[in-house]
């Protein structure tokens, strides 16, 4: 996906397996934010600093969504474990990670493999792509989202 595009309609499913569109949140400017894993060091660092500033975005009028292909009783507990006040959404089939490119080949250890490349998207309020973060700086997520959106 790329800046101007419409995001897609399915989002993911929620902790009780429903699926979740982005029609539910018409209107309301969004921050969906792809990360790899839950409770993994890096996907925790970001996840707490978009739960330290929620208020902020929140007030700029912002929803915060998180994506991963974890399942949704794996968010649940990653949830509950670091007082996430936002939705976590899971895409088992990586379908949704395929829609906004996200889903890529990657490399570790001289492996190759295909994961989610951490990536945050904002929408306008009418769900049309206005930033694009490729490079999350994972402890700084939210104070790096506030400098973009008050330009």
């Amino acid at each position: 996906m790329e800046i101007g595009d419409k995001i897609p309609e399915i989002l993911g499913l929620d902790q009780a397996g429903n699926e979740v569109k982005s029609s539910e949140f018409n209107g309301t400017p969004l921050i969906i934010y792809f990360y790899p894993k839950d409770n993994t060091p890096g996907c925790t660092a970001e996840a707490c600093s978009l739960r330290d500033y929620n208020a902020e975005l929140t007030d700029l009028g912002y929803k915060i969504i998180g994506i991963s292909k974890d399942s949704s009783a794996s968010h649940e507990k990653f949830a509950a474990k670091h007082s996430l006040p936002f939705l976590l959404l899971s895409d088992p089939s990586t379908e949704v990670n395929q829609a906004f490119g996200v889903w890529q080949k990657k490399k570790m250890a001289g492996r190759e493999y295909m994961g989610t490349v951490r990536t945050t998207f904002v929408t306008d309020a009418d769900h049309r792509i206005t930033h694009i973060i490729s490079k999350v700086d994972t402890k700084n997520a939210a104070p790096q989202l506030i400098e973009l959106l008050k330009k």
